[in-house]
C-alpha cells in the first residue's frame, strides 16, 4: 500500500510499497483511510526535534475511514462501518482507563509516534490502511449527520481545545483568552464559546491566524512586551479570568501566567517538552493561580463533541486550510511547517 514515511529532519516520503496492515490481535481492526491530517504535534519529528525516532515510521495519528476486517474480539464494528480513531491507543481495562485517564493507559500509544508515546510503535494513519488495536475502545462509530472531516477534526484537535476548556473551568460570563491560534487554539476558542465564555481574546504573533479568529468572534490581541498591558486594557485592568495555552513553549506559557487574572485559571494544552523552565513561583503565588496541564482526550469527550458537531453548534472544519491529496503529503507538511496553512488534510 502507500504510506508516508519519515525519514530524518524534513524528509518525508510517500512510498508504494508499505506492506498493507492486517488483524494481529483478536482486539485489532482494519480502517480504510478517507481523511487525515496532518497535527502540529507531527512537526516535532518533522523538523527532527525527537532524537530517538525510527525512520521508517508511518506517520498521522488523525484519520477517519471505513472498517475493512475486525478480528473475532470486536464486538462493536464490522466491515462498512464509518468510524473516527481517537489519536491515543488506550486499552480500556486498566485502573487509570476505568477512570477515564486514557492517556495514562498502561499500554497507551499514539498512532504514527514511534514509541514517544508508549512502549509500542503503532503504524499512522497517512497510508492508505490502518491497525487498530483495542479498536471497540479506540474507534468510535460516525453518523450519518457528520462528515469525514467533521469526525476527523473530533479525533484529536477539536477534543485537545475542548480539554483546554474544560480544564480551565470555563464558566458562563468569562473572558477567556487564548494563547496560541493555530487549530487547537482556534478550537479551544469554540470550546470555550460552549461552555458560556462571554469574550474571547485571541493571541498570536501571526496576523493571519488572529484574522482568522477574529472572522470566527473572538478580540485579535498580537504578542510582544505590552502583551500583560494590552489584557489588562481589555479587562478592565482584571487579566483574563482562564487563559488556554495552546503552543506548547515556555515563552507562550510564561504568558499565559502573567496574562491571567488572580486567582484565575491557566490550562496548558500545548505539547510541552522543557525540562528547564523558568517558572515565575513569585508571581503565581501573588496572584494565586491554578495551573494544569490536560492533554485531549478523544475517548472520553466524542460522545459529547459528536453531539455538538451533530446539532451544529460546533462546525470544527473552519480551520482547514489546504485538502490535498496523499501524493502531495510532504507539500503538505512544507506548508504547515512554514506557517502558510492552517490545517492540512490528506486525501488517500
Amino acid at each position: 500500500m502507500r504510506a508516508l514515511q519519515w525519514h530524518g529532519a524534513y524528509q518525508v516520503k510517500l512510498t508504494d510499497d508499505v506492506a498493507t496492515p492486517r488483524v494481529e490481535d483478536p482486539g485489532d481492526a482494519i480502517v480504510r483511510v478517507v481523511r487525515s491530517a496532518i497535527c502540529g504535534t507531527d512537526l516535532h519529528p518533522y523538523r527532527g526535534e525527537i532524537a530517538s525516532f525510527t525512520p521508517g515510521t508511518v506517520t498521522g495519528h488523525e484519520f477517519t475511514g471505513v472498517v475493512e476486517a475486525v478480528g473475532p474480539g470486536v464486538r462493536g464494528f464490522a466491515p462498512g462501518d464509518r468510524v473516527v480513531a481517537s489519536d491515543i491507543i488506550a486499552c480500556g481495562h486498566c485502573v487509570a482507563c476505568r477512570r477515564g485517564w486514557h492517556y495514562q493507559c498502561e499500554r497507551v500509544g499514539l498512532f504514527g509516534y514511534d514509541t514517544v508515546v508508549g512502549t509500542t510503535a503503532f503504524a499512522g494513519g497517512h497510508a492508505e490502511y490502518v491497525r487498530v488495536p483495542f479498536a471497540d475502545v479506540v474507534l468510535f462509530p460516525v453518523p450519518d449527520a457528520v462528515d469525514d472531516e467533521q469526525a476527523l477534526l473530533i479525533g484529536d484537535v477539536l477534543a485537545t481545545g475542548y480539554a483546554g476548556a474544560v480544564g480551565g473551568e470555563v464558566r458562563p460570563g468569562d473572558t477567556v483568552a487564548v494563547v496560541g491560534c493555530g487549530p487547537v487554539g482556534l478550537l479551544a476558542m469554540q470550546a470555550a464559546r460552549v461552555l458560556g465564555a462571554a469574550e474571547v481574546l485571541a493571541v498570536d504573533p501571526l496576523e493571519s491566524r488572529r484574522a482568522l479568529a477574529a472572522h470566527h468572534g473572538a478580540h485579535p490581541v498580537p504578542t510582544g512586551t505590552d502583551l500583560p498591558a494590552r489584557v489588562r486594557d481589555l479587562t478592565d485592568g482584571r487579566g483574563a479570568d482562564v487563559v488556554l495555552e495552546a503552543v506548547g513553549t515556555d515563552a507562550a506559557l510564561l504568558s499565559a501566567l502573567e496574562i491571567v487574572r488572580p486567582r484565575g485559571v491557566v490550562c496548558a494544552v500545548g505539547s510541552h517538552a522543557s525540562e528547564a523552565m523558568p517558572m515565575p513561583t513569585r508571581l503565581a503565588f501573588a496572584k494565586e493561580i491554578t495551573l494544569r496541564f490536560a492533554v485531549g482526550d478523544p475517548i472520553s469527550a466524542r460522545e459529547p463533541l459528536m453531539k455538538l458537531v451533530r446539532g451544529g453548534r460546533i462546525d470544527p472544519t473552519f480551520v482547514i486550510s489546504h485538502r490535498l491529496p496523499l501524493s502531495e503529503a510532504a507539500e503538505g507538511f512544507r506548508l504547515f511547517d512554514a506557517g502558510e496553512a492552517s490545517k492540512v488534510v490528506l486525501i488517500p
